[in-house]
């Protein structure tokens, strides 16, 4: 009989390869607003710091994995990751035409962890790319506050409709978000000037 063709055996078993890096397409910074300090503060966004920046996969897996997930979180804690060379703020440049998705995190006895779900999720779609129109995505926020958390995913274009309404639909959809609970955009300009801005669009 035959032998089997086999392939050559070196005699010691391949050690995986820990120093490969798998890159991600942009830069990201994770920022942190620390409530304890906010009583000090005079300035909108002084107590809004950079946390750490990544551009590989691994390197992501490192901070998640070293950080308070969001359910974690002292009330009025906010996490911001957004790409390389923008901050989280209504005034920069690259956010000052746009606004944000919201999605309000359910008050049930399970409501935490699915904010933290939400969380993952969306932060895997924002450095992964998963949005047809990933260019037009700034960032990710979750927000802890006393009457309700919530997700923000925040784009540069406000203006345009069916833009807006495309991403909103797949925001839904890769935080399994059910058809019967509402979204929100809000325009950042009318907060700016309002304080508080209503839903410009809704799904």
């Amino acid at each position: 009989m035959a032998e089997e063709n086999r392939p050559e055996q070196s005699g010691e078993e391949q050690q995986p390869d820990f120093s490969k890096r798998h890159p991600l397409e942009h830069k990201w910074t994770l920022w942190f607003d620390n409530p304890a300090t906010k009583q000090s503060l005079t300035r909108y966004g002084q107590g809004l710091r950079p946390v750490y920046s990544f551009d590989s996969v691994e390197d992501f897996w490192c901070l998640y994995n070293n950080i308070k997930a969001p359910s974690q979180l002292q009330p009025s804690a906010t996490y911001y990751l957004f790409k390389d060379g923008i901050e989280p703020k209504w005034e920069d440049p690259k956010n000052a035409h746009g606004g944000s998705w919201t999605c309000n995190a359910p008050r049930t006895p399970n409501g935490r962890a699915t904010l933290d779900a939400w969380w993952l999720h969306a932060v895997l779609a924002c450095i992964g790319e998963q949005f047809d129109e990933g260019d037009e995505v700034c960032g990710v926020t979750v927000n802890i506050r006393a009457g309700k958390d919530r997700i923000e995913l925040w784009t540069k274009t406000a203006a345009n409709e069916a833009l807006q309404m495309s991403i909103g639909k797949q925001l839904k959809q890769l935080l399994d978000i059910p058809d019967s609970n509402k979204i929100g955009f809000v325009v950042f300009s009318e907060k700016l000037t309002s304080g508080k801005g209503k839903d410009k669009y809704s799904i």
